[in-house]
């Protein structure tokens, strides 16, 4: 690795340093108005993260190319640990927290749109810091989706080489992959629309202007964070249903809502199969928790129906709000929302876990092989979206699973060596890998991550970012074939 592509990667983080200095400077606003007195603090972290990213963008501006292609992937993993490392600024400048490892955790949780957090009374937060979660979600989010098919063919670099495994099974494998610019315009457009769509609502049902730019950035973009210490459980239930379709939203590909909402649909009659299923098991879904809420937990169906649907509409698309402490329902139940955090929404979403692409392939390459058990000379390829899957992106989505299966199991063994009980090792693994943010036990529900010890937090947040870079990512910078020459 040349020095010239470390100068280029440094040159690259400068001005993405630099939005999050000006992030931060937006929250001196609720500093200012709620006079929650973090005024001089706020701007201390503003100033000197934008400092840092003006050194760097200008101190390196002479190279811009990276030559060797494995810089690409540094560059993606180093954006998201130095983002969140200036993120801890004002946790530890404010007082939320003086534990560095505390600030990590809550950072690392917000830019990854994972949602854990060592808060147990978010209330008492200062509203600077209430907005700097949401807003550290709400980039998140945006960033995963255009981060690396935004920046990297600046770079030189293919738009898709750090997306093979989001969306290649659903728009390469008719062919041609969309035009980078113009993926990004529609991914923007559609982000924006939502976010301003959405507060518009929750205005007009009712809410404050506070909580619905808090609520909607950390809703839009799957993260679940929440201005109030029972997430979003003391809302109206026209508020909570209105979320819920925020949820709905940030799971499915935000290229088909750009073709959905700008009346293209002849071009998307050939997209369907991810969306008909990603619709197939929420609804599915919904009904087996309503029903199964109702009879068993003796809730009301109106309660029932409002309830089962918001949350597990948030356990699919793993943003993590919670209306009511799921750890007391019945294990089934819960069972079920950790399996759709697993599964997550579609390619192309802010959404985490598998994606339901993934999962769709694996479904009909099994069949398609005990088909082919009973009739061995019978060509029965995988198809989607009425085209045959290539060997190639079979073996990518296998991959893609064997290597997520493993590192939650791996997750789960290793919380249990950091002290975790078994049960809140499973569902912090689930919660942090898949990004759906809050567990089993203690650290599921209205409950936090406070209480587990540093090197457990520490854990943690390596499966968030694990889970944020599709796995295969951070592996390879793992691998120690990458740093030869």
């Amino acid at each position: 690795m040349k020095n010239s592509d470390w100068k280029a990667v440094l040159q690259f983080i400068g001005p993405l340093l630099m939005a999050e200095g000006v992030l931060m400077a937006l929250c001196l606003i609720p500093a200012w108005h709620f006079a929650d007195g973090t005024t001089p603090q706020i701007a201390l972290c503003s100033a000197i993260t934008f400092a840092v990213g003006a050194f760097l963008h200008f101190r390196f501006r002479h190279f811009r190319n990276i030559k060797d292609r494995r810089m690409s992937y540094l560059l993606v993993v180093l954006l998201w640990i130095v983002l969140s490392l200036f993120a801890t600024l004002p946790f530890l400048a404010t007082g939320a927290t003086h534990s560095f490892t505390y600030a990590w955790f809550e950072a690392m949780s917000g830019f990854s749109t994972c949602g854990a957090t060592i808060f147990p009374d978010v209330a008492a937060l200062p509203a600077s810091i209430l907005l700097w979660r949401s807003m550290m979600q709400w980039f998140g989010g945006f960033g995963i989706v255009l981060l690396v098919l935004a920046l990297t063919p600046k770079l030189g670099i293919n738009k898709y080489a750090l997306y093979t495994a989001e969306a290649s099974g659903a728009d390469n494998a008719g062919g041609g992959a969309v035009r980078t610019v113009v993926t990004v315009r529609r991914t923007l457009t559609v982000y924006l629309g939502l976010t301003l769509f959405f507060i518009l609502a929750l205005l007009a049902a009712g809410m404050q202007a506070w909580d619905a730019v808090n609520l909607t950035f950390s809703n839009i973009s799957s993260g679940g964070f929440a201005p109030a210490s029972d997430s979003i459980a003391s809302l109206t239930p026209l508020q909570q249903y209105i979320l819920a379709g925020a949820m709905f939203f940030s799971g499915v590909n935000f290229t088909l809502l750009y073709l959905l909402f700008t009346f293209r649909w002849r071009k998307m009659k050939h997209k369907f199969d991810e969306l008909n299923s990603y619709l197939f098991l929420c609804i599915v879904a919904v009904a087996f928790v309503v029903v199964f809420l109702h009879l068993n937990s003796g809730l009301p169906w109106a309660d029932a129906f409002r309830v089962g649907t918001v949350q597990t509409v948030s356990a699919m698309t793993t943003t993590g709000s919670v209306v009511a402490d799921y750890t007391l329902w019945p294990v089934p139940v819960t069972f079920l929302l950790l399996i759709l955090a697993i599964c997550g929404g579609m390619a192309g979403s802010t959404s985490g876990g598998l994606k339901t692409m993934r999962v769709l392939i694996l479904f009909r390459n099994a069949r398609a092989i005990l088909h082919n058990r009973l009739h061995p000379h019978i060509v029965n390829p995988v198809r989607l979206n009425g085209k045959p899957v290539t060997g190639h992106i079979s073996n990518n989505v296998m991959v893609i699973f064997i290597v997520f299966g493993g590192t939650l199991m791996l997750g789960v063994m290793g919380l249990m060596l950091c002290g975790v009980s078994p049960t809140e090792a499973i569902g912090a693994s689930v919660g942090c890998l898949t990004g759906y943010g809050p567990g089993l036990g203690a650290s599921g529900g209205f409950g936090s991550y406070a209480h587990f010890s540093s090197p457990a937090l520490w854990y943690c947040s390596f499966l968030m970012l694990m889970g944020r870079l599709e796995c295969m990512t951070l592996i390879i910078l793992l691998l120690p074939r990458f740093w030869k020459r």
